[in-house]
């Protein structure tokens, strides 16, 4: 490629992806320089600090602190942000689109919270703003929703896009250990941080979920849309429940296409544990690994499996975005960018329909299945399924419902609590894998 002018690119950020991005630009630069069609040249890495040790071996000349100064440089075309937060990464984005620099980024964090702002600056500049490697690492997940299926109606998606959480209810379900003991494991092997609790709070599933519901029904769907559960109240006597009804408990990100009595489409987007029937494709997927289930009208069911995190599965997803922006970026053209988007309402929680699981210590005597079944009836929750587990000072009721609300089931729990026959509502958690 003699005499083809060489495609510039600054990297934010050398720590766990960044440092994998470093080094697939330097490991694979032949390979990129044919797909593109030029030269992939690596011009500056921002750091926070100088002296820090990286993975990857970064030439002294190429590390600055200074970002704003790297991403403003007018030779450089490409920026790769993998920082990760709100600020500084979202004034560095912006700053390098408004100096005519397209931008590939994997922060899942700012773009559930402020993406319309970067997608019109991207349109404003004339630029391109990729972000394939903001959800399930190197599961090509995004581009489908926003290409491949962009002449279809999609109406759900149905998620595994936290690895740790994965890991953690995978192990809690194999090994039966408890909740600390699987995320000390977790933590021990690198797939949990220090303090986890963006992962098994459930944060970083709901920032991904915002953006898929965004992406898959053309409706600006931000992280604080979603409702949001961690895992850190799931015991193992949940787990081995579930395993008793044939199900697994996962920690997954559901969106969905709701169609209101009105006949008005509405959007519900949501994070929680749930059981699932092990039959369902997600129940088989373990350890740190993700999974994306899709449902459409006219491609039915789709299902997208592999890595979901980790320094190198997440620089794949960043180069794979790079060898396009560099594409469109030496023919002088860009992406379609964001389609326009339909200004449907999101649905709280308290007005998702979902079936419960919910299992409570009760007298074993005669008349208490009925009272209870009395008390869900008179909240409006049908059951589906009622066993009794144990006798006497053991005895305990599991009920399945059919689909109900929050707000159903949060006053048949607090009926069920006050009542005399109950001693102890022990379980509640939400049932997916089909709908009535």
């Amino acid at each position: 490629m003699d005499g083809v002018k060489p495609l510039k690119v600054a990297v934010l950020g050398c720590g766990s992806v960044g440092s994998q991005v470093v080094r697939l630009l330097g490991e694979q630069a032949g390979d990129l320089a044919a797909r593109v069609g030029a030269p992939v040249e690596l011009v500056g890495v921002a750091v926070r600090r100088l002296d820090a040790s990286r993975d990857v071996e970064v030439p002294e000349h190429l590390l600055t602190t200074d970002a704003l100064g790297l991403v403003t440089r007018d030779d450089v075309d490409l920026v790769v942000e993998v920082i990760g937060g709100i600020e500084p990464a979202r004034g560095l984005i912006l700053a390098a689109l408004e100096n005519g620099a397209s931008v590939v980024t994997a922060n899942k964090a700012l773009l559930a919270e402020d993406g319309p702002t970067l997608f019109e600056a991207a349109e404003k500049a004339g630029r391109d703003l990729y972000y394939e490697a903001a959800v399930a690492g190197a599961i090509p997940i995004l581009r489908p929703l926003r290409e491949s299926l962009a002449g279809d109606k999609v109406t759900r998606v149905l998620g595994i896009v936290n690895g740790t959480t994965n890991f953690i209810l995978d192990k809690m379900d194999t090994s039966g250990a408890g909740f600390s003991e699987a995320l000390t494991e977790a933590q021990d092997l690198g797939y949990a941080e220090a303090d986890p609790t963006a992962d098994v709070e459930g944060f970083d599933a709901a920032a991904k979920a915002a953006i898929l519901a965004s992406l898959a029904f053309h409706t600006r769907v931000t992280a604080a849309d979603v409702h949001r559960e961690g895992i850190t109240e799931v015991s193992a006597a949940d787990v081995a429940s579930a395993a008793d009804m044939g199900c697994v408990v996962k920690l997954l990100a559901i969106c969905e296409l709701r169609t209101l009595p009105g006949g008005e489409e509405a959007v519900s987007a949501r994070v929680h544990p749930a059981m699932i029937p092990a039959s369902h494709p997600l129940a088989s997927v373990r350890e740190a690994y993700n999974a994306v289930f899709v449902e459409s009208e006219a491609a039915g069911q789709l299902m997208f499996y592999g890595p979901g995190a980790g320094g190198s599965p997440t620089a794949s997803a960043v180069l794979g975005d790079l060898v396009t922006v560099a594409r469109h970026r030496l023919a002088g053209t860009r992406g379609a960018g964001e389609s326009a988007y339909t200004q449907r309402a999101v649905l709280p929680m308290g007005e998702t329909l979902t079936r419960y699981h919910v299992a409570a210590a009760v007298d074993d005597r005669a008349g208490v299945l009925a009272a209870v079944a009395l008390a869900f009836a008179e909240h409006g929750v049908s059951i589906q399924t009622v066993r009794q587990e144990g006798r006497g000072d053991d005895a305990t009721l599991v009920v399945v419902s059919h689909e109900a609300s929050d707000a159903q089931l949060a006053a048949t729990v607090a009926h069920l609590q006050g009542m005399d026959i109950v001693r102890e509502v022990t379980s509640v958690m939400r049932v997916e894998g089909g709908h009535e």
